[in-house]
């Protein structure tokens, strides 16, 4: 339990955060009345890099990741921080190929795009799924993480709690749009930031430095916990070729195809700043390994040191991880900095939230109402998609006891990302880059390919003991993606594409094509800064190979 002045400064941080997100969001629509669906769902389409790039993070960090690569890295080191680096790759792609082309379309969302280069059933599929995937993976996953912890640290009912942050949450989302989204982002971003390091260096003065830690894995034979390339045969199942081959897979639907995602760069004031957002957010993904992975580490040796009393987490079978992310707050932090961990928790899980509800509003209100009531004004779209965050967010609390079976929350994201991503993946890529994709073949192979996910992720739940049952998701995540490709491709010969004035436009002719724009001149041109961070994530993995 925590005392009451980390409680305050828990309570009176929400508050700011929902009276900022109002004011923020009502002030640029009262500012900018032009375009009322615009400036509800884009921002009017004035966001500047800087804040692409920390909405971008903000976005994707949520309490699932603070909580679990916490548990992650105490229960198998650095391996899952590949999830973070390999992030930096994807954003490069979004960066240098796909945000040109949405920028250049105009489009408000990804299905829309689909229908511009394929067709309207590609569209209405991307749609469904879309929103199917932000109600389970970003908000759902977020909500029980976030609820894990505020029961762990207030001794109340996780659902009481987690329900009353989401409503508060979703009130300035619904109320202030995509500019309240981005700048509550930004804010929570830095105190998300700000609280990791801190319990990082909290854990690192308890260990006394990195040699004791080093020092106590070779006393226990767990210097592997330092390795993210693990051979084949690893017990993980995921040794270096599968977050090779099957992490792109994941990473381009999560970071360049999904829609909660890649809303802030539609978002963006030009092409330019919609290329350096996602590089910058490249850049900031560095961190999470030393600021949320690494603490887990810490955590394990710290524990097997007696520095950290993990007794309340032992069960019949071991340890149950899940807590050790608070029981860290609680043992290493003082009264006060308490307070503001809890704070990035909730900016976490706000920031999370916040996103996916005003990305599933956009395509409720563009994909789905507007297909049936083409005729609907401004206002009517705003409220569609009110009304759909609503229902959203309700959704997703109901989902949280399923999903609370998973014994790693971020292994279970993950886990159904792999089932989700490969059909879509395979139709932007090949969309984007092979003029002969046809409307037809993206349409069954986003039909097939997500059946095949479906069932096999069914087999694997009811029976796990299968050959299928045993193919790590990584892997599974590149045979279907592979699959999807066979398909898709197989497809485009059988009925051959037959391009409109408007899809004709939207792919590359060769693959340097992108990079004839010269970007802005200095440190911040997109070339000058991917090149950059290729080498930095080179030289990083490398040091941790």
């Amino acid at each position: 339990m925590i005392k009451s002045l980390d409680l305050t400064v828990s309570i009176l941080y929400i508050i700011g955060i929902v009276g900022i997100g109002l004011w923020s969001g009502i002030k640029h629509r009262r500012k900018n009345k032009g375009n009322a669906a615009s400036e509800y769902f884009l921002a009017g389409k004035t966001l500047h890099w800087p804040m692409i790039g920390l909405a971008l993070f903000a976005t994707n960090i949520s309490c699932v990741h603070l909580v679990s690569l916490a548990q992650s890295g105490f229960d198998t080191g650095l391996l899952n921080g590949n999830f973070e680096w390999m992030a930096a790759f994807t954003l490069i792609l979004l960066a240098l190929f796909f945000a040109p082309f949405y920028i250049k379309s105009g489009v408000a969302t990804l299905p829309d795009f689909l229908e511009k280069r394929y067709d309207r059933a590609s569209r209405d599929w991307l749609a469904i799924v879309s929103v199917v995937s932000a109600i389970i993976i970003h908000i759902a996953f977020s909500l029980l993480a976030g609820g894990i912890v505020l029961h762990t640290l207030f001794g109340v009912d996780m659902y009481t709690s987690v329900i009353i942050i989401s409503l508060l949450t979703a009130l300035y989302t619904i109320v202030g749009g995509l500019t309240a989204v981005v700048v509550t982002e930004s804010i929570q971003t830095v105190v998300l930031l700000t609280g990791a390091i801190v319990i990082s260096i909290a854990a690192y003065h308890r260990m006394g430095g990195w040699q004791p830690m080093v020092d106590v894995l070779q006393q226990h034979d767990q210097m592997n916990k330092l390795s993210m390339m693990r051979p084949h045969g690893d017990e993980s199942g995921m040794p270096w070729y599968a977050v090779f081959l099957g992490y792109p897979v994941l990473g381009i639907w999560y970071w360049c195809a999904d829609q909660t995602i890649v809303q802030r760069v539609l978002g963006a004031k030009d092409e330019n700043h919609a290329r350096v957002g996602p590089l910058f957010c490249g850049f900031i993904k560095i961190l999470p390994v030393f600021i949320f992975v690494l603490p887990g580490l810490f955590a394990y040796t710290l524990s097997q040191s007696g520095l950290l009393d993990v007794s309340s987490l032992r069960t019949a079978t071991g340890i149950n991880s899940k807590g050790i992310y608070t029981l860290m707050i609680t043992q290493l932090l003082p009264t006060g900095l308490i307070g503001v961990l809890v704070a990035a928790l909730l900016s976490g899980l706000m920031s999370q939230v916040s996103g996916a509800l005003n990305s599933i509003s956009t395509m409720a209100s563009y994909d789905i109402y507007q297909r049936y009531y083409p005729n609907a004004t401004d206002k009517q779209l705003v409220i569609a998609g009110k009304i759909s965050a609503g229902a959203a967010l309700v959704l997703s609390l109901a989902l949280m006891p399923l999903l609370n079976s998973y014994e790693s929350l971020f292994n279970g994201l993950n886990d159904i990302i792999a089932h989700i991503a490969p059909p879509i993946t395979c139709v932007f890529l090949l969309g984007v880059f092979w003029k002969k994709a046809s409307a037809v073949s993206a349409k069954y192979t986003l039909w097939i390919g997500s059946a095949l996910g479906v069932i096999i992720f069914i087999i694997n739940k009811l029976y796990p003991h299968t050959i299928i049952g045993h193919i790590p998701f990584m892997m599974m995540a590149f045979y279907l993606f592979c699959i999807c490709m066979l398909i898709q491709v197989s497809f485009s010969y059988i009925y051959p594409v037959q391009h409109t004035s408007e899809s004709s436009t939207l792919y590359w002719k060769t693959p340097w094509e992108p990079l004839q724009s010269p970007g802005w001149r200095g440190l911040l041109n997109y070339k000058f800064l991917s090149v950059v961070l290729l080498l930095v994530m080179g030289v990083l993995f490398w040091l941790f190979r």
